[in-house]
């Protein structure tokens, strides 16, 4: 499919019409949490009723909804686990450009150790130690109300947007077909393949194993209708 010359997408497999809806859904996913939370008693107070990270979360679960990075644990778990870091750093570390580096690189290992990954926890973590003398006053407790309200709430509103548009969130690998089934037990590479081909190429990459898989197999089928027409 040719793309409109002014939209050249970065990401592999991107189209127009999803990342219109996309806009679409950030712009409703957004403004709704923001419109759930102010029901909440945080309004009330000096906390902000969405915290910036949650722009970046929206961007991720609505316009990547298959990226790992993006999944509904992903959001919560990430964004609240580094709040947390971010909190203990800024409670015990007093210098602030120490305590705003050791809030990031925690929350990428917390992340890391509890398989939520996910960037705006980075920034998360950042707003604990920067952010007002309200969030600080808070403590703990910020990342209950209103990080974790915040983030259940765009993850819902995100898993309804994506089930009236014909996506699986959390996302679900499709079924490889049966001609990929046959090839593999025929000459095709098996996912233990592509553990040793990341395992030699040192990088992490924003697909999961299985979405992978499918994808190589997927292209590896075509390649071989190719080779029968004789192209």
């Amino acid at each position: 499919m040719r793309h409109w010359a002014i939209f050249r997408p970065i990401l592999a497999g991107a189209e127009l019409l999803p990342r219109l809806l996309a806009v679409i859904g950030a712009t409703l996913g957004v403004a709704l949490t923001f419109f759930i939370c102010m029901q909440f008693p945080i309004a009330s107070g000096d906390l902000p009723i969405v915290v910036a990270p949650i722009g970046a979360s929206a961007v991720l679960a609505f316009a990547v909804p298959a990226s790992p990075l993006a999944q509904p644990w992903s959001v919560v778990g990430g964004n609240v686990l580094s709040t947390l870091v971010g909190v203990a750093a800024a409670r015990y570390l007093p210098d602030a450009g120490l305590a705003a580096g050791v809030a990031v690189g925690g929350a990428i290992l917390v992340m890391t150790l509890f398989r939520c990954l996910h960037p705006p926890g980075g920034a998360a973590a950042l707003t604990a130690v920067i952010g007002s003398q309200s969030v600080h006053a808070a403590g703990y407790a910020f990342a209950f109300a209103p990080v974790a309200i915040n983030s259940i709430a765009l993850v819902s509103l995100a898993m309804f947007f994506h089930r009236m548009t014909g996506h699986s969130y959390p996302h679900q690998p499709l079924a490889p077909p049966q001609q990929i089934d046959a090839m593999r037990e025929a000459a095709g590479f098996h996912i233990e393949d592509i553990d040793r081909a990341l395992a030699d190429m040192h990088e992490s990459f924003d697909i999961s194993r299985a979405d992978l898989d499918l994808l190589l197999s997927q292209a590896e089928l075509h390649a071989l209708e190719r080779r029968k027409r004789g192209q």
